[in-house]
């Protein structure tokens, strides 16, 4: 599990991850963070360990698919971790939210993990719309896309279908003040404290919180100019296009649904 396509930003390791072993002496295995305490590097399998223990029976797992890898082989693998455990159709397969970027993961994703809920990942909700509104349960939309017209017919969109909002990331307490205004169902940020700190104050006195915070940065910072953000969407697209192909290429039927089996 790991966020990044290379590993140099946060661990001792080198190299992008598509081109690197797990197991060996020169394995990712043996890869820690730079940050102490050093940690290894999870899997998929250790971390589905830890939401099958009961004391984490309550824990949400939100699975960020890169772009970088074989949608067929990593859907398969997951499934067969998942089947493994004793009740995974109702104590874990729930809790599972499949984040896709690129439209080409949605049939594989349909074939091999039928019973997993899938949500889009991307700072753009015209291509939420476009390529993934029939396909997800959940809309993970970058907070600055949310903040403009389309934005906000986006947003009535999404609650008057039962669709859920997850926004990212949200670092800043007017930025979140401006997403609980929103009523999005998750806030995600890099700055856990800060957001429950603030959560715990609107819920003893969401007046006075909500009057500390205008929506003055709106108009005060380019990234959330209608020009830059477009700009920005474009390039993004393109980066996805760039090593998944096409948009549009990969909107088609879906493969047939593999049927999990324990």
């Amino acid at each position: 599990m790991f966020h990044d396509p290379g590993l140099e930003r946060t661990t001792d390791g080198k190299g992008l991850i598509r081109e690197r072993n797990w197991y060996g002496p020169d394995g990712m295995e043996n890869v820690r963070t730079v940050k102490t305490p050093k940690q290894s590097i999870p899997t998929f399998a250790e971390t589905v360990e830890l939401l099958m223990k009961p004391e984490n029976h309550h824990v949400k797992f939100n699975v960020d698919v890169k772009i970088q890898n074989d949608p067929t082989r990593l859907f398969s693998l997951m499934n067969t971790i998942i089947c493994t455990k004793e009740g995974w159709e109702t104590i874990l397969a729930p809790r599972i939210l499949l984040g896709l970027w690129h439209p080409r993961f949605i049939a594989p994703a349909k074939a091999h993990l039928p019973y997993l809920r899938r949500s889009y990942i991307g700072g753009s909700p015209a291509i939420a719309k476009k390529y993934f509104w029939d396909s997800c349960d959940a809309f993970s939309i970058a907070f600055v896309a949310l903040t403009t017209p389309d934005g906000e017919k986006f947003r009535r969109e999404c609650k008057s279908a039962g669709k859920k909002i997850l926004v990212w990331t949200v670092n800043k307490p007017e930025h979140m003040m401006e997403a609980v205004r929103w009523e999005v169902d998750a806030i995600l940020t890099d700055v856990t404290k800060i957001w429950l700190d603030m959560r715990a104050e609107l819920q003893s006195d969401y007046d006075k919180i909500n009057s500390q915070y205008t929506r003055l940065f709106l108009w005060t910072s380019l990234q959330f100019y209608r020009p830059v953000l477009r700009w920005g969407q474009l390039a993004h697209q393109a980066y996805l296009e760039s090593i998944g192909g096409p948009f549009d290429q990969h909107v088609q039927a879906a493969l047939p649904t593999i049927k999990a089996e324990a």
